[in-house]
């Protein structure tokens, strides 16, 4: 197989990260389709735009205030059980959605379910995010963060539309049913996966469990022990942020482009066709400079806001919303691969529980920030400034260089970032030059956090330590380049 390290194509080479790619793939269309159908069953029971709002926050107010939870959850035990565990009770609660929608039950009882399903989720992306560097080699993660990307994406478009077909000719009885039912493959997929040892849990301690408060402020150690990761969620929120804004700001830029209301549909179409377009970059991007990446992700969601209150032609404001989309999703695919490079395995799910609801808080935020900026200071002034507060974070990235490559480093054969041979892992050619300087690829590699051969990975993504150094008081300025300056 002679697919190009880190991209999507490369990653799909490896079996079992193929069947946790499917489970999440099924999962997100029904999840999309659910939506859809909850807000057409609330709408039509009560006829209020307000019922029909609190059954969306049902559904994303426990990803925000239950995403540290989740975290320690994915932390504490084994993950297969976990993401099975989770499928398997937002299909038992999907039914009693159906229930309540086919027997006519109180309407009442929708959001409560949706918040209780949502709740149940919560641990499931943060184990996927940990199991993924599991499955596939070092070089090849990027494109397989970009495949998770493009499976959410793609469900943002298909669930919609299959939603759509089903209460057409069904009920929202009927939508629910089919999201169980997307569950329970779900769980078969993550089942299909036979060596548990992916989804074992790391634990370097004694193997005692520390409270529910220590272990939160645990992953918010490591992350402070990063300065680098830090940066990357801050860019991850900042967009975030912008796309709360859009919500609201791309209301007047459709109307003024003469697209009219329906356009509105249309620009946010384009986003996610940019999103796409930017998963597919992200083999690309991966093997540029840090600072660079990072940078032209962030201009690419920056410089298009700053253009689009000149944007009165209807194709260049599509294509510049098309921008934003894929400069957003370059980014998220960078954090999530910083994340599971610095972070030591026994911390992550804890760490990624902190960063996730923070980054779909700052959405949000900018929903609420984008009326407040426009009355205030009206359309195209509000569009500047959201283009220029993510332009001076870009610059603040840009100032952040890499520190140079030590000369006597050389580069590591291709190993996983886990203590057990990868799974279902394509065969390598290795190059004779050199020794190897780490094991051979299907061979015992060290634990994230354990003493390890050096990565082949830009020098900016930096080798992750066990939680006791992140609790140290060991000086961190040699780790991160830029440090004293997500």
């Amino acid at each position: 197989m002679n697919n190009k390290e880190g991209t999507i194509r490369a990653a799909l080479g490896y079996p079992a990260f193929r069947s946790l790619l499917a489970g999440l793939a099924v999962s997100q269309v029904g999840d999309w389709l659910y939506n859809l159908a909850l807000v057409t069953l609330v709408y039509q029971r009560t006829g209020s735009a307000m019922w029909a709002g609190v059954a969306t926050a049902a559904r994303v107010i426990p990803v925000v205030v239950l995403g540290p939870l989740g975290g320690v959850v994915a932390d504490r035990f084994g993950r297969r059980g976990v993401m099975i565990a989770s499928d398997a009770s937002r299909l038992v609660l999907m039914l009693g959605l159906a229930l309540v929608a086919a027997a006519h039950l109180p309407v009442l009882l929708a959001p409560v379910i949706a918040a209780l399903a949502t709740a149940a989720g919560a641990p499931y992306l943060p184990c996927v995010a940990a199991v993924t560097p599991r499955l596939v080699r070092d070089g090849d993660l990027p494109g397989a963060n970009a495949a998770r990307s493009a499976v959410t994406a793609i469900g943002v478009i298909l669930g919609p539309a299959l939603g759509g077909v089903l209460l057409l000719v069904g009920s929202p009885a009927t939508a629910f049913g089919v999201n169980a039912a997307t569950f329970g493959v779900a769980a078969v997929f993550t089942a299909a996966i036979r060596d548990r040892r992916a989804f074992a849990v790391t634990r370097h301690g004694a193997g005692q469990h520390s409270g529910l408060v220590s272990d939160i402020a645990d992953g918010a150690a490591a992350l402070r022990a990063h300065p680098a990761a830090i940066r990357l969620i801050g860019a991850d929120i900042l967009c975030s942020l912008v796309y709360g804004m859009q919500t609201v700001l791309l209301l007047g830029v459709a109307q003024r482009a003469g697209l009219g209301l329906h356009g509105y549909g249309y620009l946010f179409a384009a986003i996610g066709a940019g999103g796409l377009a930017g998963t597919s970059l992200a083999g690309r991007v991966a093997r540029l400079p840090h600072h660079l990446a990072l940078a032209g992700s962030l201009a690419l969601v920056g410089l298009p806001m700053l253009a689009l209150p000149a944007a009165h032609w209807a194709p260049a404001a599509l294509c510049l919303a098309g921008f934003t989309g894929a400069g957003a999703l370059c980014v998220e695919i960078m954090t999530d691969t910083g994340l599971q490079r610095m972070l030591d395995d026994e911390v992550f799910g804890r760490a990624y529980g902190l960063a996730l609801p923070a980054s779909i808080a700052g959405i949000a935020a900018g929903s609420v920030v984008a009326p407040a900026l426009v009355s205030a200071l009206g359309l195209n002034a509000a569009l500047l400034a959201c283009g220029a507060v993510v332009m001076t974070y870009c610059a603040v990235v840009w100032r952040t260089r890499p520190a140079a490559t030590p000369a006597t480093e050389a580069p590591a054969a291709a190993t996983s970032l886990i203590g057990a041979p990868l799974i279902g892992a394509p065969t390598v050619v290795l190059p004779t030059l050199a020794a190897p300087a780490g094991p051979v690829p299907g061979g015992p590699v060290p634990m994230r956090g354990a003493p390890a051969p050096r990565r082949p990975a830009p020098p900016q993504w930096h080798q992750a330590r066990p939680l006791q150094a992140v609790r140290g008081t060991a000086p961190l300025a040699a780790l991160v380049p830029g440090n004293g300056a997500r």
